[in-house]
């Protein structure tokens, strides 16, 4: 593949509008944001918010401890933190720098303010609407189908922007372009200083929280009980090292992430097992960043059928992806890459998606070791076959009836699951 191709570019593109920093949870960072932006154009601090947000949003919301609050939790919570002490203009890291003196009036914000939480169904999986109150003024801003994807704004009523709302992925390159034999392409023959920046960033960011978790006491410890059980061995490091990631970021650390399609724990599932096992096996700085180029875009192949949000786990196609990137390390070439992804997708499709929380980092360690049975089944010689439940022949087959199952065969169980979670 060729500078001057149009894969090319777009591969370059898609990369670059996927490794994106957040700091925390993405969902509740969104809402973050949205009520900065809301309290920006409302001119003051409000004196109360109103967050209609669909249930997917309530799902990853409830759980997870959001960053530089001293420990709060919950949707009322991140919309205090981005009404307190949010910056719009950060996007993702919109509350990457608060002091000690704004976590306390975060607190005291919560204790004297009305913030209602609404369950609203406007057919979007994702979606976020700040409504903001001060005297005689409001203000009004809705996020849709990603989470920095603004549609409307307003304030008193008066439209300030207000965008069509399209298929998801709408103002993002097409994805449709991303192919198994494509990625492999790209990786072999992409000029490295077109991808590095976003790809180092990623090395520096995901392994630091890694370590961190590592370091801490987060969450259910996954990855120090990983590391502890068989502290030599390559196959349980990059599992313990990805779950001790999410162990950290689920439990409130304080350090950014490089996300993979609109999540942090898909960021770090599809690049920190790479990471390790390039390290552990002498491999080369730029192979390691091609072996990135892989897992970074399979998993962004394998999510864009499926969606940014369903009742499927995310972190099964970033198990798949790291699979992929490390079938890649080891010398293999398309048929390695599309059997790793096959046999990964038949091993763990069953994981569900019941919120963002602490349990995520024992999810990731399955989805990487569902990877890492993909490559090792590829390198005995055996694999699984079309007609093998979901499987079909052949990996696009495969990837697209995942999709399928995903977007439309779960999402009657994403409603019960939102159900099951409101319920006391």
């Amino acid at each position: 593949m060729t500078r001057d191709d149009n894969r090319y570019k777009n591969y370059v593109q898609i990369l670059k509008e996927e490794l994106r920093p957040a700091m925390g949870c993405t969902e509740p960072i969104a809402i973050a944001y949205a009520a900065a932006k809301a309290t920006e154009v409302l001119g003051a601090r409000p004196e109360r918010i109103v967050a209609e947000v669909s249930g997917n949003i309530i799902k990853n919301v409830k759980s997870v401890v959001v960053p530089h609050t001293g420990g709060l939790r919950g949707i009322q919570a991140a919309a205090a933190a981005g009404a307190v002490a949010g910056d719009a203009n950060a996007e993702l890291e919109v509350i990457s720098n608060v002091s000690e003196k704004q976590i306390e009036e975060m607190k005291a914000y919560l204790g004297n303010t009305e913030i209602e939480v609404c369950h609203v169904d406007n057919g979007h999986i994702f979606d976020i609407i700040i409504n903001a109150y001060k005297g005689d003024d409001n203000a009004r801003v809705r996020i849709v189908d990603f989470h920095t994807n603004i549609v409307s704004i307003k304030r008193n009523g008066t439209v300030i922007l207000e965008k069509a709302i399209v298929e998801q992925g709408g103002g993002l390159t097409d994805r449709e372009c991303l192919t198994i034999e494509g990625i492999v392409d790209f990786a072999d023959t992409v000029d490295l200083n077109d991808v590095s920046e976003v790809l180092e960033r990623q090395i520096q960011y995901n392994m630091a929280i890694a370590e961190e978790g590592l370091r801490g006491d987060y969450g259910a410890n996954i990855g120090s009980v990983l590391l502890a059980s068989h502290p030599e061995d390559i196959t349980y490091r990059m599992r313990a090292y990805a779950a001790a990631a999410s162990d950290a970021r689920m439990n409130g650390c304080e350090l950014p992430v490089v996300i993979n399609s609109g999540s942090g724990n898909q960021g770090i599932t599809s690049s920190v097992p790479v990471v390790v096992f390039a390290l552990c096996n002498n491999k080369r700085h730029d192979e390691m960043l091609r072996g990135l180029v892989v897992s970074n875009l399979v998993t962004i192949h394998l999510k864009t059928g499926i969606g940014r949000l369903s009742a499927y786990c995310g972190a099964v196609s970033a198990g798949c992806g790291a699979g992929a990137g490390i079938a890649y390390l080891q010398g293999g070439k398309v048929e390695a890459v599309s059997h790793t992804v096959v046999n990964a997708i038949a091993i763990d499709s069953g994981i569900v998606c019941d919120g963002a929380k602490a349990s995520c980092a024992a999810k990731i360690a399955s989805a990487v070791d569902a990877g890492l049975m993909g490559v090792a089944m590829y390198n005995k010689g055996d694999q699984f076959f079309g007609g093998d439940g979901i499987v079909k022949d052949g990996v696009e087959k495969t990837i697209r009836t995942v999709g399928r199952l995903a977007r439309q065969g779960m999402k009657q169980t994403d409603e019960e699951i939102i159900r099951l979670m409101l319920e006391d």
